[in-house]
């Protein structure tokens, strides 16, 4: 797709968002908050955005025969951004986590049979899906901790285990799982886990309870924590190849990563302008706070930290789309930690200049700083990635002093000794020791 078809798409995008989207958040407000459906207010514009062409546009390597127009990273970023704007846009135009990421897996790894039964209905947005891994009882910062068991039963495969904060698993139409297990348990360590597709509504599946972070809902995916029972499923319905779960699961971690952080930029920005709104009417202690040099010292630095962050993520989106996540996963997971910390920071300022306002569920302020730490720990934590990142620099070799960037020692000359034993003179009442 050409530089103006792509142009074209964002403006198309932007003009949707204004003019079509942002004037139903507040209906959507009152429905989340009276407890009744939201899709009175969503799927109406799902319908407008599949017919104006504004649909999947977050898969980059879209089938030709599915309906809507693939774009680049590169090119799907400011897109991305706007849709973060509001936890609910992105569904608008099925670009939506979790069911963005776990197409573009299902894109590269399902067979024919399986693209038919599980895929197409994604893209068509008649399903939806949960992507399970996250573990209770261990330490799934270590993904190879994941405990649950896939284990072969004749024709079938057999899952039990228990999975916790699964975005959408609380979905009263969740159409299926793909679940992470391990299939192999004497393997080497990223060599025992699989990845199986698992209807919803399979026997032994129950729904614990829906989970929250912080106290925030996710209100268009709903958090859940799910027990697997002795859960039957077909062979067939193994993604990719046995023992190469984790191998798989990284064509989902890049993109996942990606459009998380830029959607930090989207809601980043909305917190710009709130602020910005706010300081220029209110008025403390006979001044405007928008005089406060703090306040506008505040202001300055959020948006100095969007703008590079803006660039480190566009950066990374091009690493991507060029070279694939094996050899973008440095940039991918520096703007990872870096853009959530952004976030949370400047939404811990916004909440500072809102008082009391800010915590309520009246601005978007409480949801933006709980997604920025949210973030922080899902997909990786921080201490992962800073791992990694260090573990990937290139270590100088020689030593410190041998460095050109390093002034030479200077060397202390060797001084004669005397064979005469020291004396003692003293000199303005101070004792002073001679050779």
């Amino acid at each position: 797709m050409d530089a103006r078809a792509t142009a074209t798409i964002a403006d198309d995008a932007r003009r949707f968002f204004k003019d079509r989207i942002l004037p139903r958040h507040r209906d959507w407000l009152a429905a989340t908050a009276s407890g009744t459906a939201t899709a009175d207010v969503v799927e109406p514009l799902r319908a407008e955005a599949r017919e104006a062409g504004l649909w999947n546009l977050g898969v980059a390597d879209l089938p030709a025969d599915a309906p809507g127009r693939g774009l680049t990273n590169c090119d799907f970023a400011p897109i991305a951004e706007l849709l973060g704007r509001l936890p609910w846009a992105s569904a608008v135009f099925n670009c939506h986590a979790p069911d963005l990421p776990n197409m573009v897996m299902l894109n590269a790894l399902v067979t024919p049979e399986q693209r038919a039964a599980w895929l197409d209905p994604l893209l068509a947005g008649h399903a939806s899906s949960a992507f399970a891994m996250s573990e209770p009882d261990v330490a799934s910062s270590d993904a190879t901790n994941i405990a649950t068991t896939i284990q072969r039963d004749g024709d079938d495969y057999v899952i039990d285990g228990r999975k916790w904060y699964i975005t959408g698993a609380a979905r009263p139409d969740l159409d299926f799982h793909i679940v992470m297990g391990v299939t192999d348990p004497g393997a080497e360590r990223t060599a025992r886990h699989s990845m199986v597709l698992v209807p919803a509504d399979a026997p032994g599946i129950t729904v614990l309870r829906e989970l929250r972070f912080m106290g925030w809902q996710d209100h268009p995916a709903p958090i859940a924590e799910v027990v697997f029972d002795a859960v039957h499923v077909p062979r067939a319905n193994l993604l990719g190849e046995e023992g190469r779960g984790f191998e798989g699961a990284q064509v989902r971690l890049g993109p996942a990563r990606l459009h998380h952080a830029l959607r930090c930029i989207g809601l980043a920005e909305v917190l710009l302008h709130l602020m910005k709104l706010r300081v220029a009417e209110r008025r403390t202690f006979g001044a405007s706070v928008a005089e406060r040099d703090s306040v506008q010292q505040w202001i300055a630095e959020a948006r100095i930290d969007i703008e590079v962050s803006r660039t480190f993520l566009h950066a990374a989106a091009d690493a991507l789309d060029r070279q694939g996540f094996k050899a973008s996963w440095r940039a991918i997971s520096m703007a990872k930690v870096h853009v959530p910390r952004v976030l949370q920071a400047i939404a811990d300022r916004a909440l500072q200049l809102f008082g009391a306002a800010g915590g309520s569920d009246d601005h978007i302020i409480h949801h933006a700083f709980v997604y920025a730490r949210m973030f922080r720990i899902a997909d990786g934590p921080d201490e992962v990635h800073l791992r990694q990142i260090f573990r990937s620099e290139t270590m100088p070799e020689g030593q410190l002093a041998d460095s050109p960037y390093v002034a030479r020692r200077v060397e202390v000359p060797e001084q004669p000794r005397s064979n005469e034993a020291k004396t003692t003179t003293q000199r303005e009442g101070v004792d002073v020791f001679q050779a």
